[in-house]
């Protein structure tokens, strides 16, 4: 049963003019920005002779030649982001609740969140990884270099921090923001989980077909255990771990055992 209510009742029909505007303003800041050019990217891929198998996706690349200036470059770009997260929690804030608590993004009852969050990590993260290899095989997903610039004593908290990033920035606006504003326009369980998991899909369509696909099912189930749980801890943690071992974990497998990865 969810400790939290983050599913507040339908507002008023004269309020929903306002709440409509306001999710259209947050998405063009954040994630619809993103998906927008995601699914632009993918046409031009399409368009192009090369087929998808041939290509290739690039993310955490460097930001500068220079070490200090690279760290500096990357951890403004985390802030920044974050503060989209920030801004988002902002709106959420009612005097007298808190946001955090409300949502499940506190720490209270971690361990089971915790628990929930390496559980859906085995159920998403390796079927995850079984369709990335299947659609490479069947050339319907580019190749994604998660770490580029390679991996360093001093890139690896750096991924480790763009991870979480990316846990926080998804997690809270497509699971948590969406869901609150989505039920104050009266939109039923299903209808809401459905439209998340393809706005998810959409902002990773550049990888190809198979990323559309799997982050298709990665959002049906975590709308669906979100509504059960009530808490975005879990997910943040599972977007985090899973996050991790696509950005250092395979990266350092691949340098330690060449002949098997």
């Amino acid at each position: 049963m969810a400790t939290t209510d983050p599913f507040p009742r339908p507002v008023s029909a004269r309020a929903r003019t306002r709440v409509r505007v306001e999710i259209a303003l947050v998405l063009a800041i954040t994630v619809g920005q993103s998906a927008l050019y995601a699914v632009l990217a993918l046409v031009r891929r399409l368009l192009e002779p090369v087929p998808l198998s041939e290509q290739s996706a690039r993310l955490n690349t460097p930001l500068d030649a220079a070490v200090v200036w690279d760290i500096v470059y990357r951890l403004l770009d985390v802030a920044f982001d974050l503060a989209l997260v920030a801004l988002v929690l902002y709106l959420l804030w009612e005097p007298g609740r808190s946001a955090l608590r409300r949502l499940g993004l506190d720490f209270s009852g971690f361990g089971r969140d915790a628990v929930r969050g390496i559980a859906l990590v085995a159920v998403i993260g390796i079927p995850g990884l079984a369709l990335y290899a299947g659609g490479r095989a069947l050339g319907v997903t580019v190749a994604v270099e998660a770490s580029p610039g390679g991996l360093e004593l001093w890139t690896v908290p750096l991924l480790v921090l763009s991870a979480l990033r990316a846990g926080l920035v998804e997690e809270v606006i497509v699971l948590g923001y969406l869901g609150d504003r989505l039920s104050r326009l009266a939109w039923g369980p299903w209808r809401i989980i459905v439209g998340a998991a393809i706005l998810r899909c959409a902002y990773h369509a550049y990888q190809g077909w198979g990323a559309i696909i799997g982050n298709v099912a990665m959002g049906l189930v975590f709308g669906w255990c979100y509504r059960r749980w009530g808490r975005l801890m879990p997910f943040v943690v599972a977007h985090t771990v899973i996050d991790v071992i696509a950005f250092v974990g395979y990266p350092l497998a691949a340098t330690l055992l060449p002949e098997l990865f």
